[in-house]
């Protein structure tokens, strides 16, 4: 199945989200809460589960791990290489800089199993494992130094880095979970995608954007351009399996997180101008995820 099709899914939720939260009862307050129960419950209890129940293996995670932190890494740099640019407000550079190397694992972990089979979730499991830590703290230290909130607590407190924290301490532990644990968090986890990819959608918008279109445009050239680009590279150089470049490649080209846009508000950055960002990388991710795929397959 062409990998167009193979998004359709994700994409066919995102665009139900959009059209409930507008067009129907459903509004903002409840996706608001939805957003909320799925940032703070379900997807942190999908990360720690899908990080537990598959061992890692220190040869591919040094390879391909090492890849994926790699990709976030340079994002990461970019980003803040803007700040000093001149006209680049810092408010709204703090709240938007994780635009560029965030990304939707909503999205990953669904299309990476489509990609892949079990073995490609497992891979994406290792890449989230890997990088969401690095990408939380990332995304917190301008928007904590920016609103003056304590950045040691704010990370302590977020769900995502506790989870997965906790999720790779467990692994390397060789801790194994009885089966009805196993089994709900297995169910909180397949309800956190399909909830997640609608609050997605609900919360599209793009108004706030024209405050700072330069550096929305560089932004989204980071996360959609660069980083693809040196997946596709790394991909090929290192000579990874076909299964492993693909969602590799996938992975570096994800829309970015949607939760960047309840990070910002939580710690009093500017709300609307990262769901403008976040509205935007979902669109272009649409037609840029399958063409970054598109583009490994011919140079392959």
């Amino acid at each position: 199945m062409p990998d167009l099709l193979l998004l359709l899914p994700d994409f066919a939720l995102i665009a139900c989200g959009y059209v409930i939260c507008r067009h129907t009862p459903l509004g903002r307050p409840v996706w608001d809460s939805a957003e909320k129960l799925v940032y703070y419950l379900l997807f942190p209890a999908l990360l720690f589960n899908a990080i537990v129940r598959n061992p890692l293996n220190p040869g591919t995670a040094l390879q391909f791990g090492g890849a994926g932190v790699a990709v976030v890494a340079l994002g990461v740099l970019l980003a803040y290489a803007l700040r000093p640019l001149p006209g680049v407000d810092d408010r709204l550079h703090a709240s938007g800089a994780q635009v560029a190397f965030r990304f939707n694992s909503y999205v990953g972990l669904a299309l990476a199993e489509r990609l892949a089979g079990a073995q490609g979730l497992a891979w994406q499991a290792l890449l989230v494992s890997l990088c969401v830590p690095l990408c939380n703290v990332a995304a917190v230290w301008p928007l904590a130094r920016q609103g003056g909130h304590g950045y040691l607590r704010e990370l302590v407190r977020n769900p995502l880095i506790v989870a997965t924290v906790a999720g790779l301490v467990a692994n390397l532990a060789g801790l194994k979970l009885p089966e009805l644990a196993s089994i709900t968090l297995s169910r909180m986890g397949a309800a956190a995608l399909p909830l997640g990819l609608m609050a997605v959608g609900a919360g599209l918008r793009f108004g706030a954007l024209r405050e700072g279109p330069g550096l929305a445009a560089a932004l989204l050239a980071i996360r959609h351009l660069v980083l693809p680009a040196l997946a596709i590279a790394l991909a090929l150089w290192l000579q990874m399996p076909p299964g492993q470049q693909a969602v590799l490649v996938a992975f570096a080209a994800l829309p970015t997180a949607s939760s960047a846009y309840v990070l910002a508000t939580r710690m009093g950055g500017h709300g609307g101008y990262v769901a403008g960002l976040v509205t935007m990388s979902t669109l272009i991710g649409m037609l840029g995820l399958p063409g970054a795929l598109a583009l490994l397959a011919w140079l392959r």
